[in-house]
């Protein structure tokens, strides 16, 4: 008879294991005991397995019953997924733990799967070559001895944790029995997004509890093509701990901590296009998650259609931004000046989003965008006066692009407060009024980088509160002051003060 246990808790397990043992917890929860071979228990935190028949009849039984191919798409029952699911996770096991062409085979000839994503939008149309055969449906090799049982150590490689590569020194790494069982159902724990530029991101999550994880992955594992697609390794990270939030049940046993491998290709390995490029370690706290919930409901992923009629889905180039900035545990709108400066990234379209955001300032935050938007407006008065006199309509992107430039142009904190302290003095306005303590920790400070950040958002995002065009309701609108609020040249110690 043999006799396995594996415990979350034991020392030797690492993240994959773990999400490996949970990931067999949840196929067995769903089996029925009296048709097995085998029998098992599950606690909170331990997988029990017993057979008497051999191991490699044993194991062979599981995996069968654990995946299947099922419109050529790989498919786990436990997770009962839809089309799109279905999809999404063939997809993504596929491209991460089987990329390699030796661990499954594709038909040759592809064909279009049609997906609903927006109800008032064309379908989006996905190449798609069909599933034939794969690793989990293959004989095993090298797993067990001359009598079918299980070696004492096993050879892991890439396509039981994806991006590892063998030690050219040590050999193949090599697992226990216990561990090479819990990584064959790692799969089923993860998810799988798709970035940009061909890349995938794999997440792990961290389970503290089976029967909790349990019914939390039965609840967030149909997922949509939408869901699919992310823009950055870190963004889908967050998007993870984002779900398991905003869960309904189960509120003491959420995942906090997942990693994220981002897979890709590498310029010293051009026959791989799944090798591990970056491992994201994410862990957020409830107010990272707030600023994080609003930053993707702010900026959704879109249907567009071509001039041609293709539909493709749109992914926000602000978002992987923020995202980030967030999982680096750095506020939101960091680096907002090199962001900005990039010719990729046009902020047009998501401007409105952008302004929203700003709702995330926090009040010592909030004195510098103020007195600079306050600067700003005093600005464009003057500009729409002298636009007046001379008979033409006011420039706003030009006239803006000034400002920007006259503020982006310093590289050094001591040409940055020299460039901002003669704007807002040139521009006075109430904001700024007797501010002048804060304005000069701002940009004396260490934190002068931020203060700039903080100065190109501010233009960026201004909005006038006489200007409903640009905004989606009163709430967006930014307070600042109207031209009125100009402050005469006679404001004692302003300058000085700065």
């Amino acid at each position: 008879m043999s006799k396995f246990e594996l415990s979350i808790f034991d020392p030797n397990t690492l993240l994959p294991h773990r999400a490996g043992i949970a990931g067999l917890a949840l196929v067995l929860s769903t089996l029925d005991p009296n048709d097995a071979p085998i029998s098992w228990e599950i606690t909170e935190d331990t997988v029990t397995l017993n057979w008497d028949c051999s191991d490699k009849e044993a194991l062979d039984w599981l995996i069968k019953s654990a995946y299947q191919i099922d419109s050529g798409m790989l498919n786990v029952p436990a997770l009962n997924l839809s089309g799109q699911g279905k999809y999404t996770f063939s997809q993504g096991v596929t491209s991460t733990f089987l990329q390699h062409s030796k661990q499954r085979t594709l038909d040759k000839t592809p064909r279009d799967i049609p997906f609903k994503v927006d109800e008032n939008q064309p379908e989006i149309i996905i190449s798609h070559r069909s599933l034939i055969d794969c690793y989990y449906l293959r004989d095993f090799k090298g797993v067990f001895n001359s009598k079918n049982k299980f070696s004492s150590s096993i050879a892991i490689k890439g396509h039981h944790l994806p991006g590892l590569v063998e030690c050219y020194i040590n050999g193949e790494y090599e697992e226990s029995p216990s561990g090479f069982i819990a990584l064959l159902f790692l799969p089923i724990a993860c998810n799988y997004y798709l970035l940009q530029n061909g890349r995938y991101a794999l997440v792990i999550p961290e389970v503290k509890d089976l029967k909790s994880w349990i019914n939390r992955r039965r609840q967030l594992s149909n997922r949509s093509y939408r869901d699919f697609r992310s823009p950055s390794a870190g963004e889908a990270g967050l998007r993870l701990l984002l779900e398991e939030a905003l869960a309904d049940s189960l509120q003491l046993q959420k995942v906090e901590y997942c990693e994220v491998y981002q897979l890709g290709k590498q310029p010293w390995d051009g026959n791989q296009s799944g090798l591990k490029q970056a491992v994201y370690r994410v862990r957020a706290s409830h107010e990272v998650l707030s600023v994080y919930q609003s930053a993707i409901s702010l900026f959704p992923s879109k249907v567009k259609v071509t001039d041609k009629g293709v539909s493709w889905l749109d992914i926000s180039k602000i978002l992987p931004w923020i995202a980030e900035n967030l999982v680096n545990g750095k506020t939101w709108y960091t680096k907002f000046y090199e962001f900005r400066k990039s010719p990729s990234n046009n902020i047009k379209y998501e401007r409105k989003g952008l302004i929203a955001m700003t709702s995330h300032l926090q009040p010592y935050e909030q004195t510098l965008f103020d007195s600079v938007q306050g600067a700003f407006s005093v600005y464009l008065v003057g500009q729409i006066k002298q636009a007046t006199k001379q008979g033409r309509p006011l420039d706003y992107a030009q006239v803006t692009d000034k400002v920007i430039h006259r503020l982006q142009r310093p590289s050094t904190q001591q040409e940055f407060a020299t460039a901002l302290v003669d704007f807002l003095s040139q521009f006075r306005s109430k904001a700024a009024r007797g501010l002048g303590r804060e304005i000069y920790a701002w940009i004396h400070g260490e934190e002068w980088r931020k203060a700039r950040d903080l100065t190109m958002l501010a233009i960026a995002t201004y909005q006038s509160k006489k200007k409903d065009g640009d905004a989606n309701s009163e709430e967006e609108l930014v307070e600042i002051p109207d031209s009125d609020s100009v402050v005469e040249a006679d404001d004692e110690g302003y300058e000085e003060s700065l």
